[in-house]
């Protein structure tokens, strides 16, 4: 007999500037896939992704590349998300040289994300190995701010951490917010428990 899959289907949403989001469901429901399709990691099949009133679902290679600095996202996995190959000042600045807003990773605005998200400028050298779970997930963050974008996925951003410490990233993600006016869509699971 046939097995029918859909993966996301009849999705609506928005968000407004400086709105937060929530996108909450459980597991394998495709929140996930709905945070890559927005972003256009992968390719939706039907439907439209409107981002500032342009339609960014029509875009080609090029005009999404350059449409990408205003969309950020924040992956579940720190360690997975980062290049081990990177010290963290290249990791952070990588973005800034990719949309040609910086020539290399001494650019002052790396390190005042740095300190901005709570780590010493003296982590610029190290690489991603050398850090905590939540230090990492604090790299990701500055990773994805240094082009001060408009919209942030958080793609279960403290799912993967202590549950000690996992107040520590959403208070700097609120303090984030507030400083740059930052819209976010925040995933997050829900945990369906039996009785």
């Amino acid at each position: 007999f046939p097995v029918t899959i859909v993966a996301v289907d009849g999705v609506s949403l928005t968000i407004n500037a400086g709105e937060t989001v929530g996108l909450v469901g459980e597991s394998g429901c495709g929140k996930s896939t709905t945070a890559r399709l927005i972003l256009r990691l992968l390719e939706p099949t039907s439907g439209k992704i409107s981002f500032l009133g342009e339609d960014i679902s029509a875009l080609d290679t090029e005009g999404m590349r350059q449409r990408r600095k205003d969309l950020q996202i924040v992956f579940q996995d720190p360690y997975a998300s980062l290049n081990p190959r990177m010290t963290i000042r290249q990791i952070i600045a990588e973005p800034l040289i990719v949309h040609g807003l910086a020539e290399s990773p001494i650019d002052p605005r790396v390190d005042e994300i740095i300190e901005l998200c709570g780590l010493s400028i003296d982590f610029g050298n190290r690489y991603p190995h050398e850090f905590s779970g939540v230090q990492r997930q604090r790299v990701g963050i500055a990773r994805a701010l240094t082009t001060r974008p408009k919209l942030v996925i958080l793609d279960e951003p403290v799912s993967a951490l202590d549950v000690s410490v996992q107040a520590q990233i959403l208070n700097l993600l609120d303090d984030l917010k507030r400083r740059f006016d930052l819209s976010y869509l925040f995933v997050a699971l829900y945990i369906v428990t039996g009785k």
